[in-house]
C-alpha cells in the first residue's frame, strides 16, 4: 500500500543559514559549516520562508515513509552541530595493567599503549574535523567536533581498538568506553 503524499517540517533556528541544492543540504552556523548529501533518497527537500524546511515524499511505501523522519533528524543534528558542537567523554577501564592514552598531531591521532600489558601500540586516526584531548581527569579523554556522525564514529574506532580477544569478556572488562555524550557549548 503506497501513501500518496507525506510531509514533515523542520524549524530552522536563528543564527543558522541553510542552503539546499539537489538534495545536498549545507548548514552554516557560529561553529562552522556542515554539508550532507541525501542524494540516495527519493524525496524532496524544500526551504519555505526564512525559518522552515519541508521534507516531502510522494507515492511512498512504509520504508520510504520512515526515511522522512530520519532525514529531519539528520538535519536537526546538523543544526545542533553548527550551534553547539558535540563532545563524547570516554573513560579507560582496567583491572591490572593501566592503559596509557596519548594524543599526537594536535589531537588527530590517538595512541593507546599497555592494553592488557601488550607491547603493541594501537593508533587510531580521528575523522576529519574531530579532535581528541585530555579532560584533566585520570584516564578520561574527550572527542569533540561539529558532525555527530564523525564524532561518534571516531569514539567507536577508539573503543574497537581495545576489544579483548580470546578471553572471557565477562571477566576481562578492560577497554575504553563512552561515559558521557553532550555538547561543547552549553545549550541556552
Amino acid at each position: 500500500m503506497k501513501t500518496i503524499f507525506s510531509s514533515q517540517i523542520v524549524a530552522i533556528p536563528p543564527k543558522v543559514e541553510v542552503s539546499i541544492k539537489s538534495r545536498v543540504v549545507t548548514v552554516k552556523g557560529p561553529r562552522g559549516t556542515l554539508v550532507k548529501s541525501f542524494r540516495h533518497m527519493d524525496l524532496e527537500i524544500v526551504k519555505i520562508g526564512k525559518n522552515k524546511l519541508r521534507v516531502d515524499v510522494w507515492f511512498a511505501n512504509r520504508k520510504q515513509l520512515a526515511c522522512v523522519k530520519t532525514i529531519c533528524s539528520h538535519i536537526e543534528n546538523l543544526f545542533n552541530g553548527v550551534l553547539y558542537g558535540y563532545r563524547f567523554k570516554m573513560r579507560a577501564v582496567y583491572a591490572h595493567f593501566p592503559i596509557n592514552i596519548n594524543m599526537q598531531e594536535g589531537g588527530t591521532l590517538v595512541e593507546i599503549r599497555n592494553f592488557l600489558g601488550e607491547k603493541f601500540i594501537r593508533r587510531v586516526r580521528m575523522r576529519s574535523g574531530v579532535k581528541c584531548s585530555s579532560t584533566g581527569t585520570k584516564d578520561e579523554i574527550q572527542v569533540e567536533g561539529n558532525d555527530l556522525e564523525l564524532v561518534s564514529l571516531s569514539s567507536a574506532l577508539i573503543h574497537q581498538a581495545v576489544l579483548v580477544h580470546n578471553k572471557d569478556i565477562r571477566k576481562f572488562l578492560d577497554g575504553i568506553y563512552v561515559s558521557e555524550r553532550g555538547s561543547v557549548d552549553e545549550k541556552h
